[in-house]
């Protein structure tokens, strides 16, 4: 397409998803895009998807780990939107049938009790409006081939949003050390990662901080009720049908994708 709109690059994406197609990188021939048009085209493609009748739940972060961010050239997490169609029940197996190329990383994941809005937000006045904190999956899935992007075109594509998972077992920040969360990923049985919450921006509080911060740049705020995907712990792990995928937390119990 030679001459790119936000509206046209938001048709595409979400076409890609739809149709389960991957697609060159809208960089490759838009090379002026930048992030901030980035993120008229993510607000486009959301916009599409609420006129479908999805409804908006919260916010997710990407590209939380500092070394992600220095190949990105970005001093702080990517911000992208989660609707109820994207969660799935406890115990469900990955929707391969709409996927492409998923990936799979666990999450800590925040229930806001309330508003929160930078700028000026720290970690400490972060963490003071969650609610509750859960365990989590989510499932990654580029519509980009090979996972190739710049970052214009992640902030387009919703930071590569496809699904996730949130346990139902609820805690209260002040129960935990997130920083020293725990987690071991295990693929059928078989551990392939571990990390801690400090493996996100060295306290998911912090990464919560970053993107009220950059939120508020846009205009926006994290609503009360808001689940916030605080970024993967580990790298993403390849997913593909016939495999279960674990993440099993010190402290927040276990969260599982089945075999499907």
């Amino acid at each position: 397409m030679a001459n790119w709109t936000v509206d046209s690059a938001a048709e595409f994406l979400l076409a890609a998803e739809r149709n389960r197609t991957d697609v060159e990188p809208l960089t490759d021939e838009w090379i002026e895009l930048d992030a901030a048009t980035g993120h008229l085209i993510q607000d486009a493609l959301i916009a599409r998807k609420v006129a479908a009748g999805e409804a908006v739940t919260g916010v997710k972060l990407g590209l939380t780990s500092r070394a992600k961010q220095e190949r990105m050239g970005i001093d702080s997490p990517l911000t992208a939107v989660v609707t109820d169609a994207m969660q799935l029940p406890e115990g469900t197996p990955a929707p391969y049938s709409r996927l492409i190329h998923p990936r799979i990383e666990p999450e800590i994941v925040f229930v806001m009790a309330r508003d929160l809005e930078g700028p000026g937000v720290d970690a400490e006045a972060a963490l003071a409006a969650v609610g509750t904190v859960h365990a989590g999956f989510e499932i990654i899935d580029s519509r980009y081939r090979d996972f190739r992007f710049r970052l214009p075109d992640v902030i387009a594509d919703n930071a590569s949003s496809a699904c996730f998972v949130v346990s139902g077992r609820a805690f209260s920040p002040a129960e935990l050390d997130l920083a020293a969360e725990e987690v071991v990923v295990k693929v059928d049985g078989v551990e392939v990662d571990r990390a801690t919450g400090a493996a996100v921006q060295g306290h998911p509080a912090a990464a919560l901080a970053l993107a009220a911060n950059a939120l508020a740049r846009q205009g926006k705020r994290i609503p009360a009720g808001s689940l916030v995907l605080t970024g993967g712990l580990t790298d993403a792990v390849a997913m593909a049908p016939g495999s279960s995928f674990t993440a099993e937390f010190a402290t927040l119990g276990t969260v599982e994708i089945p075999a499907g």
